[in-house]
């Protein structure tokens, strides 16, 4: 699964021609953090990270980046502590929020290994990297390539602190999936 495919950035261009494949690949590979800024990881990935959960233990952990696919492992760093066994822990892979089933404690410090991600590129997302590409596209070319009918320059919007980095128009299509200041 990918953020976007070279065909995919190609249609929203119009291109045809394989002469400019190297440079737009480019493209497509610079909008994924961008985007990914915003909505967090969209292809899958490991992530390993400790939690800080003080000896005497907590309700719940909150891991950092969001959204979470699956639990891998749960393993106290402290000698002497077992592995939890993953199956009797609930996670809520929106916010990240792991607890125990049975309603006991996590006890720590932690190394927390998971998956996060998405299953798929859902086709918002995937339509805001396709205008991202093309708005760069369009900013780095102009005048070189074709030109949207009715005169649409995706150029012309500027979100305070961006410039012309990120157009409000993929803001928006961002918005529904957009994570919590902070959270990666």
């Amino acid at each position: 699964m990918a953020l976007l495919t070279l065909a995919e950035a190609k249609a929203q261009l119009n291109l045809r021609s394989d002469a400019d494949d190297t440079e737009l690949t480019a493209y497509i590979e610079a909008v994924g953090p961008v985007i990914e800024r915003f909505v967090g990881p969209v292809d899958p990935r490991e992530v390993v990270e400790t939690q800080d959960v003080a000896r005497d233990g907590a309700r719940v952990l909150v891991l950092r980046t969001l959204p979470v696919l699956a639990l891998t492992s749960v393993v106290p760093l402290l000698t002497g502590g077992s592995a939890y066994d993953v199956s009797k822990l609930v996670l809520d892979g929106d916010t990240g929020v792991v607890r125990r089933a049975d309603g006991g404690w996590l006890r720590g410090p932690l190394r927390v290994t998971y998956q996060a991600g998405r299953a798929s590129v859902p086709a918002t997302v995937n339509l805001a990297a396709r205008m991202l590409v093309q708005h760069l596209w369009r900013t780095q070319n102009a005048g070189r390539g074709p030109v949207l009918a009715g005169g649409d320059d995706l150029s012309s919007e500027i979100v305070p602190g961006f410039g012309y980095a990120v157009p409000n128009r993929v803001l928006q299509l961002l918005e529904p999936y957009r994570l919590a200041p902070g959270v990666a």
